[in-house]
């Protein structure tokens, strides 16, 4: 893996800004940014559900590793509830020998909602199915994932994140 790429991971709920996050970051820094969607790789690649044994889990692992192997800095966004998801997350930034950044935009579940009926896909799950998913405050165990909480704007959130990963200065140099 490229020293000089870094590993971002944006979690939290549905409807919390993960992707509009992820899409200000590759605003910022184009084609040096790869793009992981959880939800694209499960729903759309896989048609996958998320049963116990998740493919997904596996594949976003793979689809990481190799972006950061070719020097991308990887940009992961998806809700990465810590039972599923947690081990995999630890082995990346393990493994990884550049910086890796976790963030975990933390979101009232009632924002969330009304963040979610304002979206394109407002018909494609309800309320209620995001209440059943709903996860305050799904930490990871690492000492260092920074909790952005709902008073951050989007902008403020991207140029946070470009700030503390060294991208925005990457940038302007």
């Amino acid at each position: 893996m490229a020293e000089d790429a870094r590993l971002i991971v944006l979690r939290g709920n549905s409807g919390a800004g993960k992707s509009s996050t992820a899409q200000g970051i590759r605003r910022a820094c184009g084609q040096e940014v790869a793009w992981v969607e959880q939800d694209y790789v499960r729903r759309i690649v896989l048609n996958e559900l998320e049963p116990p044994e998740a493919n997904n889990i596996e594949m976003i692992e793979v689809i990481a590793r190799t972006a950061l192997q070719q020097g991308f800095h990887a940009v992961l966004d998806g809700i990465f509830h810590t039972v599923v998801y947690g081990e995999m997350l630890a082995r990346l930034a393990r493994d990884h020998p550049g910086s890796s950044y976790f963030y975990y935009l933390d979101i009232p579940l009632e924002e969330t909602v009304r963040r979610h009926a304002m979206r394109d896909k407002a018909t494609a799950f309800s309320a209620e199915e995001m209440s059943a998913w709903y996860r305050e405050r799904d930490l990871l165990d690492r000492p260092r994932e920074t909790i952005i909480d709902h008073t951050s704007s989007l902008e403020a959130t991207v140029d946070r994140i470009l700030a503390d990963t060294g991208l925005a200065e990457a940038k302007a140099g």
